[in-house]
């Protein structure tokens, strides 16, 4: 089971988030475990006062690195990770949470105000992750980001172990954008589920999905896609003889043999034949 503590100084923040869905779900199961605490718990006035102004001086107010130390001391032992959330840090990826689900224990700390004393990062901090480049007013959000995020990657936690390596952006996936899903009806605002998914010939599905997730790819990631194309081109280079056309090619081929309504259904209609010229 994994381990996380959150130190927050909105603890109702991330209790409240975690006890939904797949993540209450885990937790119920015993395959995850979630706490929080707050640096108010051993804050000596009766204020209850965690921050003060930066030396210096500059917007915001920095939490107390005294009430903040004692809190980690609190929780963290000789297995423990120790992530400060912070926009300077490592972004989060999908292979990141992968490493993260196999760790016995994490300390999440959310900053506020302005964040935390530095000395607190150098001296307890093992690394530093961020949800984007991006500025929130705490940590708590991207904490409940990487929690949800890990999550997926602890064996039974979702309905099947294999639906987190089939997710857009997993290795499962090859790097590529998850293909589009459908559901009843067959026929919903003029468009209608791609025929090949009502056949049941699930190769052919599993084969035609695979094409699709790469059209999606070039469609809304080109960087995403051009990563992967360079894959498939080098293996082409490499069992050239056993495949009749390059990637590209084929992708090609495979676009122009879906019909009009197919491409709408899919979200495709804007792709052309310029977008193969690559």
């Amino acid at each position: 089971m994994l381990k996380v503590d959150v130190i927050t100084l909105f603890p109702e923040m991330i209790e409240n988030a975690v006890s939904y869905g797949v993540l209450g779900q885990a937790l119920k199961s015993d395959r995850l475990a979630v706490a929080t605490h707050s640096p108010r718990e051993f804050a000596a006035d009766r204020h209850k006062t965690v921050d003060d102004r930066p030396f210096g001086g500059g917007d915001g107010m920095i939490m107390l690195a005294e009430t903040l130390e004692k809190t980690i001391q609190k929780v963290k032992h000789k297995n423990s990770k120790v992530i400060y959330m912070s926009p300077q840090g490592e972004v989060l990826t999908d292979e990141k949470a992968r490493v993260l689900a196999k760790e016995e224990h994490l300390v999440l700390i959310c900053g506020r105000y302005g964040g935390i004393d530095q000395r607190i990062i150098n001296s307890y901090v093992d690394e530093e992750i961020s949800i984007g480049d991006y500025v929130l007013s705490g940590g708590e959000l991207g904490a409940l980001v990487v929690v949800d995020a890990l999550s997926r990657f602890i064996p039974g936690v979702l309905g099947h172990n294999e639906s987190s390596d089939k997710d857009s952006f997993s290795e499962g996936s090859g790097g590529l954008l998850e293909h589009p899903n459908f559901t009843r009806p067959r026929e919903f605002l003029g468009m209608a589920v791609p025929e090949v998914l009502l056949g049941g010939n699930h190769k052919l599905i599993g084969e035609w999905k695979d094409k699709v997730s790469a059209l999606v790819t070039l469609v809304k990631r080109p960087d995403l896609f051009q990563a992967y194309l360079e894959k498939e081109n080098e293996q082409y280079r490499l069992l050239k003889k056993k495949k009749k056309e390059a990637p590209l090619k084929e992708l090609k081929k495979f676009w122009m043999n879906l019909s009009e309504q197919e491409r709408q259904s899919l979200g495709l209609a804007a792709l052309s034949e310029e977008d193969f010229n690559g």
